[in-house]
Protein backbone atom coordinates (compact mmCIF):
# COMPACT_ATOMS: atom_id res chain seq x y z
CA UNK A 1 0.00 0.00 0.00
CA UNK A 2 2.91 2.06 0.39
CA UNK A 3 4.26 1.90 -3.11
CA UNK A 4 0.45 3.30 -4.15
CA UNK A 5 1.09 6.05 -1.77
CA UNK A 6 4.27 6.82 -2.37
CA UNK A 7 4.81 6.30 -6.09
CA UNK A 8 1.93 5.76 -8.07
CA UNK A 9 -0.65 8.36 -6.56
CA UNK A 10 1.26 11.52 -7.33
CA UNK A 11 1.50 10.80 -10.78
CA UNK A 12 -2.43 10.21 -11.04
CA UNK A 13 -2.94 13.03 -8.79
CA UNK A 14 -1.23 15.64 -11.33
CA UNK A 15 -2.95 13.65 -14.27
CA UNK A 16 -6.11 13.64 -12.39
CA UNK A 17 -5.43 17.69 -11.51
CA UNK A 18 -5.40 18.15 -15.62
CA UNK A 19 -9.08 15.67 -15.85
CA UNK A 20 -10.52 18.42 -12.99
CA UNK A 21 -9.43 21.70 -14.76
CA UNK A 22 -10.62 20.48 -18.11
CA UNK A 23 -13.79 19.14 -16.45
CA UNK A 24 -14.38 22.76 -14.42
CA UNK A 25 -13.47 24.59 -17.43
CA UNK A 26 -10.71 26.13 -15.63
CA UNK A 27 -8.32 25.44 -19.03
CA UNK A 28 -10.10 25.54 -22.48
CA UNK A 29 -9.68 22.89 -25.16
CA UNK A 30 -7.54 25.23 -26.85
CA UNK A 31 -4.93 25.85 -24.23
CA UNK A 32 -4.84 22.08 -23.81
CA UNK A 33 -4.10 20.79 -27.21
CA UNK A 34 -1.06 24.06 -27.18
CA UNK A 35 0.10 21.91 -24.21
CA UNK A 36 -0.07 18.77 -25.73
CA UNK A 37 1.32 20.39 -28.89
CA UNK A 38 4.43 21.63 -26.48
CA UNK A 39 4.78 18.23 -24.62
CA UNK A 40 4.47 15.90 -27.34
CA UNK A 41 6.15 18.42 -30.02
CA UNK A 42 9.14 19.23 -28.27
CA UNK A 43 9.69 18.66 -24.06
CA UNK A 44 9.20 14.83 -24.35
CA UNK A 45 11.84 14.95 -27.69
CA UNK A 46 14.07 16.75 -26.11
CA UNK A 47 14.11 14.26 -23.05
CA UNK A 48 14.58 11.71 -25.54
CA UNK A 49 16.84 13.39 -27.75
CA UNK A 50 19.38 13.58 -24.23
CA UNK A 51 18.64 10.35 -22.70
CA UNK A 52 19.85 8.62 -25.50
CA UNK A 53 22.20 10.74 -27.04
CA UNK A 54 23.82 10.18 -23.53
CA UNK A 55 23.01 6.06 -22.95
CA UNK A 56 25.67 3.68 -23.20
CA UNK A 57 24.44 1.79 -25.74
CA UNK A 58 26.51 -1.15 -25.47
CA UNK A 59 25.55 -1.93 -21.92
CA UNK A 60 21.59 -1.01 -22.67
CA UNK A 61 20.50 -2.65 -25.74
CA UNK A 62 19.95 -5.87 -25.22
CA UNK A 63 17.87 -8.08 -27.43
CA UNK A 64 16.42 -9.85 -24.54
CA UNK A 65 15.01 -6.85 -23.12
CA UNK A 66 13.13 -6.00 -26.51
CA UNK A 67 12.39 -9.70 -27.37
CA UNK A 68 10.45 -9.67 -23.86
CA UNK A 69 8.65 -6.54 -24.27
CA UNK A 70 8.66 -6.66 -27.76
CA UNK A 71 6.98 -10.22 -27.46
CA UNK A 72 4.03 -9.10 -25.22
CA UNK A 73 3.54 -5.90 -26.87
CA UNK A 74 2.64 -8.64 -30.31
CA UNK A 75 1.07 -10.96 -28.52
CA UNK A 76 -1.34 -8.02 -27.16
CA UNK A 77 -1.79 -7.29 -30.96
CA UNK A 78 -2.94 -10.38 -31.95
CA UNK A 79 -5.72 -11.00 -29.28
CA UNK A 80 -7.30 -7.88 -29.65
CA UNK A 81 -7.61 -7.62 -33.35
CA UNK A 82 -8.83 -11.85 -33.12
CA UNK A 83 -10.87 -10.48 -30.16
CA UNK A 84 -12.69 -7.84 -31.70
CA UNK A 85 -13.29 -10.12 -35.31
CA UNK A 86 -14.39 -13.03 -33.46
CA UNK A 87 -15.83 -12.31 -30.84
CA UNK A 88 -17.47 -8.80 -31.48
CA UNK A 89 -17.52 -9.32 -35.38
CA UNK A 90 -15.50 -5.46 -35.41
CA UNK A 91 -14.59 -4.80 -39.59
CA UNK A 92 -11.13 -6.14 -40.07
CA UNK A 93 -10.41 -2.18 -40.11
CA UNK A 94 -12.07 -1.71 -36.83
CA UNK A 95 -10.51 -4.87 -35.21
CA UNK A 96 -6.57 -3.55 -36.29
CA UNK A 97 -7.45 -0.16 -34.93
CA UNK A 98 -8.65 -1.99 -31.60
CA UNK A 99 -5.49 -4.44 -32.10
CA UNK A 100 -3.25 -1.46 -32.02
CA UNK A 101 -4.95 0.23 -28.57
CA UNK A 102 -4.41 -3.32 -26.59
CA UNK A 103 -0.65 -3.37 -28.43
CA UNK A 104 0.43 0.60 -27.83
CA UNK A 105 1.60 1.30 -23.73
CA UNK A 106 1.98 4.40 -22.55
CA UNK A 107 5.49 4.37 -22.00
CA UNK A 108 6.30 7.86 -21.88
CA UNK A 109 3.69 9.82 -19.99
CA UNK A 110 2.95 6.82 -17.08
CA UNK A 111 5.76 4.22 -17.59
CA UNK A 112 8.76 6.67 -17.40
CA UNK A 113 7.61 8.86 -14.09
CA UNK A 114 6.25 5.64 -12.38
CA UNK A 115 9.49 3.83 -13.02
CA UNK A 116 11.52 6.55 -11.36
CA UNK A 117 9.37 7.25 -8.22
CA UNK A 118 9.70 3.48 -8.02
CA UNK A 119 13.12 3.33 -8.42
CA UNK A 120 15.12 6.28 -8.94
CA UNK A 121 16.24 8.50 -12.66
CA UNK A 122 19.16 5.49 -12.32
CA UNK A 123 16.24 2.78 -13.39
CA UNK A 124 15.86 4.68 -16.54
CA UNK A 125 18.40 3.00 -18.76
CA UNK A 126 15.97 0.30 -20.35
CA UNK A 127 13.08 2.48 -20.36
CA UNK A 128 14.38 4.53 -22.67
CA UNK A 129 15.57 1.32 -24.78
CA UNK A 130 12.49 0.32 -24.71
CA UNK A 131 10.80 3.72 -25.69
CA UNK A 132 13.48 4.36 -28.24
CA UNK A 133 11.84 1.44 -30.67
CA UNK A 134 8.17 1.89 -29.11
CA UNK A 135 6.26 4.25 -32.04
CA UNK A 136 8.20 3.31 -34.97
CA UNK A 137 7.85 -0.70 -33.90
CA UNK A 138 4.07 0.00 -33.45
CA UNK A 139 3.36 2.46 -36.04
CA UNK A 140 4.43 -0.23 -38.61
CA UNK A 141 2.98 -3.32 -37.40
CA UNK A 142 -0.46 -1.55 -37.18
CA UNK A 143 0.06 0.65 -40.56
CA UNK A 144 1.11 -2.94 -42.83
CA UNK A 145 -1.95 -4.70 -40.67
CA UNK A 146 -4.47 -1.60 -41.61
CA UNK A 147 -3.15 -1.31 -45.00
CA UNK A 148 -3.75 -5.29 -45.89
CA UNK A 149 -6.67 -5.03 -44.15
CA UNK A 150 -8.35 -1.97 -46.11
CA UNK A 151 -7.40 -3.60 -48.83
CA UNK A 152 -6.27 -0.49 -50.47
CA UNK A 153 -4.53 -1.74 -53.41
CA UNK A 154 -1.10 0.69 -53.01
CA UNK A 155 0.54 -2.38 -53.09
CA UNK A 156 4.27 -2.93 -51.67
CA UNK A 157 5.69 0.67 -52.34
CA UNK A 158 2.75 2.20 -51.79
CA UNK A 159 2.41 0.93 -48.31
CA UNK A 160 6.39 1.12 -47.79
CA UNK A 161 6.13 5.01 -48.16
CA UNK A 162 2.91 5.51 -45.92
CA UNK A 163 4.63 4.00 -43.34
CA UNK A 164 7.53 5.79 -43.31
CA UNK A 165 5.84 8.99 -43.89
CA UNK A 166 3.92 8.40 -40.73
CA UNK A 167 6.69 7.44 -38.33
CA UNK A 168 8.77 9.78 -39.67
CA UNK A 169 6.40 12.94 -38.89
CA UNK A 170 6.13 11.86 -35.68
CA UNK A 171 8.35 14.33 -33.34
CA UNK A 172 8.87 11.81 -31.14
CA UNK A 173 10.77 9.29 -33.41
CA UNK A 174 12.44 12.49 -34.88
CA UNK A 175 14.02 12.69 -31.02
CA UNK A 176 14.87 9.47 -30.73
CA UNK A 177 17.17 9.10 -34.26
CA UNK A 178 18.83 12.65 -33.43
CA UNK A 179 19.70 10.95 -30.01
CA UNK A 180 21.00 7.78 -31.79
CA UNK A 181 22.70 10.55 -34.36
CA UNK A 182 24.64 11.88 -31.47
CA UNK A 183 25.30 9.20 -29.78
CA UNK A 184 26.63 6.99 -32.43
CA UNK A 185 29.21 9.48 -33.56
CA UNK A 186 30.26 10.65 -30.05
CA UNK A 187 29.80 14.37 -30.60
CA UNK A 188 29.50 15.81 -27.22
CA UNK A 189 26.61 18.45 -26.62
CA UNK A 190 27.82 21.52 -25.29
CA UNK A 191 27.16 22.54 -21.67
CA UNK A 192 25.25 25.55 -22.79
CA UNK A 193 22.57 23.59 -24.91
CA UNK A 194 22.48 20.50 -22.29
CA UNK A 195 21.52 23.19 -20.32
CA UNK A 196 18.41 24.47 -22.22
CA UNK A 197 17.55 20.81 -22.83
CA UNK A 198 17.57 20.39 -19.16
CA UNK A 199 15.37 23.14 -18.45
CA UNK A 200 13.02 21.43 -21.14
CA UNK A 201 13.20 18.13 -19.94
CA UNK A 202 11.73 19.11 -16.32
CA UNK A 203 8.69 20.68 -17.67
CA UNK A 204 8.40 17.42 -19.86
CA UNK A 205 6.49 14.87 -17.66
CA UNK A 206 4.76 17.26 -15.20
CA UNK A 207 3.09 19.36 -18.21
CA UNK A 208 2.28 16.03 -19.94
CA UNK A 209 0.39 14.49 -17.35
CA UNK A 210 -1.32 17.33 -16.59
CA UNK A 211 -2.21 17.49 -20.47
CA UNK A 212 -3.02 14.69 -20.90
CA UNK A 213 -5.45 14.42 -18.23
CA UNK A 214 -6.97 17.57 -19.72
CA UNK A 215 -6.84 15.70 -23.10
CA UNK A 216 -8.81 12.17 -21.23
CA UNK A 217 -12.22 14.42 -20.43
CA UNK A 218 -12.80 14.25 -24.09
CA UNK A 219 -12.86 10.78 -24.10
CA UNK A 220 -15.52 9.64 -21.58
CA UNK A 221 -17.27 6.22 -22.45
CA UNK A 222 -19.86 6.24 -24.64
CA UNK A 223 -20.63 2.67 -25.45
CA UNK A 224 -19.02 -0.97 -26.83
CA UNK A 225 -18.08 -1.29 -23.09
CA UNK A 226 -17.08 -4.87 -23.30
CA UNK A 227 -14.76 -3.85 -26.46
CA UNK A 228 -13.08 -1.44 -23.94
CA UNK A 229 -12.64 -3.93 -21.15
CA UNK A 230 -10.73 -6.25 -23.40
CA UNK A 231 -8.67 -3.83 -24.58
CA UNK A 232 -7.66 -2.91 -21.02
CA UNK A 233 -7.19 -6.86 -19.45
CA UNK A 234 -4.81 -7.15 -22.60
CA UNK A 235 -3.40 -3.93 -21.92
CA UNK A 236 -2.83 -4.12 -18.25
CA UNK A 237 -2.47 -8.25 -17.38
CA UNK A 238 -1.98 -9.97 -20.85
CA UNK A 239 1.32 -7.38 -22.30
CA UNK A 240 3.03 -7.28 -18.72
CA UNK A 241 2.18 -11.05 -17.86
CA UNK A 242 3.74 -12.53 -21.29
CA UNK A 243 7.04 -9.32 -20.40
CA UNK A 244 7.34 -11.13 -17.03
CA UNK A 245 7.32 -14.94 -17.91
CA UNK A 246 9.64 -14.42 -20.94
CA UNK A 247 11.62 -11.83 -18.96
CA UNK A 248 12.53 -14.81 -16.46
CA UNK A 249 12.90 -17.52 -19.22
CA UNK A 250 15.61 -15.38 -20.95
CA UNK A 251 17.07 -14.22 -17.94
CA UNK A 252 16.89 -10.41 -17.42
CA UNK A 253 18.11 -8.37 -14.95
CA UNK A 254 16.78 -6.61 -12.01
CA UNK A 255 16.70 -3.57 -13.50
CA UNK A 256 15.87 -4.60 -17.35
CA UNK A 257 12.37 -6.68 -15.89
CA UNK A 258 11.07 -3.94 -13.75
CA UNK A 259 11.59 -1.48 -16.62
CA UNK A 260 10.32 -4.13 -18.93
CA UNK A 261 7.54 -4.89 -16.88
CA UNK A 262 6.01 -1.77 -15.66
CA UNK A 263 6.40 -0.49 -19.43
CA UNK A 264 4.22 -2.93 -20.55
CA UNK A 265 1.64 -3.02 -17.54
CA UNK A 266 0.54 0.67 -18.48
CA UNK A 267 -2.69 1.75 -19.90
CA UNK A 268 -2.99 2.44 -23.65
CA UNK A 269 -1.50 5.64 -25.32
CA UNK A 270 -3.18 8.67 -26.30
CA UNK A 271 -1.28 6.71 -29.52
CA UNK A 272 -3.68 4.47 -29.78
CA UNK A 273 -6.68 6.95 -30.21
CA UNK A 274 -4.53 8.79 -32.75
CA UNK A 275 -3.86 5.97 -35.12
CA UNK A 276 -7.62 5.60 -34.93
CA UNK A 277 -8.59 8.73 -35.69
CA UNK A 278 -6.25 8.55 -38.33
CA UNK A 279 -8.08 5.94 -40.26
CA UNK A 280 -11.87 7.01 -38.88
CA UNK A 281 -12.21 4.02 -37.42
CA UNK A 282 -13.19 2.11 -34.09
CA UNK A 283 -12.06 5.68 -32.47
CA UNK A 284 -15.12 5.49 -29.66
CA UNK A 285 -13.10 1.76 -28.07
CA UNK A 286 -9.60 3.73 -28.83
CA UNK A 287 -10.82 6.79 -26.77
CA UNK A 288 -12.70 5.22 -24.09
CA UNK A 289 -9.73 2.21 -24.07
CA UNK A 290 -7.15 5.02 -22.86
CA UNK A 291 -9.25 6.53 -19.93
CA UNK A 292 -10.57 3.10 -18.84
CA UNK A 293 -7.10 1.49 -18.52
CA UNK A 294 -5.51 5.03 -17.60
CA UNK A 295 -8.13 5.27 -14.68
CA UNK A 296 -7.26 1.20 -13.90
CA UNK A 297 -3.77 1.24 -13.98
CA UNK A 298 -3.41 2.91 -10.78
CA UNK A 299 -4.46 -0.48 -9.20
CA UNK A 300 -2.54 -2.54 -11.83
CA UNK A 301 0.75 -0.80 -11.49
CA UNK A 302 0.62 -1.25 -7.84
CA UNK A 303 -0.23 -4.89 -8.20
CA UNK A 304 3.02 -5.31 -10.50
CA UNK A 305 5.34 -3.34 -8.08
CA UNK A 306 4.40 -5.82 -5.51
CA UNK A 307 5.37 -8.87 -8.08
CA UNK A 308 8.45 -7.25 -9.22
CA UNK A 309 11.42 -8.01 -7.29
Amino acid sequence: MQALIDVILPVFLVLGFGYLAAWRGWIEDAHIDGLAKFTQGFAIPCLLFSAIANLDLSASLQPRLLGAFYAGALTGFALGLAGARLIFARPWPDAVAIGFAAMFSNSIMLGVPITERAYGPDALAANFVIVAFHAPFCYVVGITAMEIARASGAGVLGTARTIVNAVFRNSLVLGILAGFAMNVTGLPIPGVVQDALDLMIRAAIPAALFGLGGVLYRYRPEGDMATIAMVVCISLIVHPAVTFGLGRALGLTTAEMRSAVLTAAMAPGVNAYLFANMYGVARRVAASGVLAGTASCLLSAWVWLQVLP
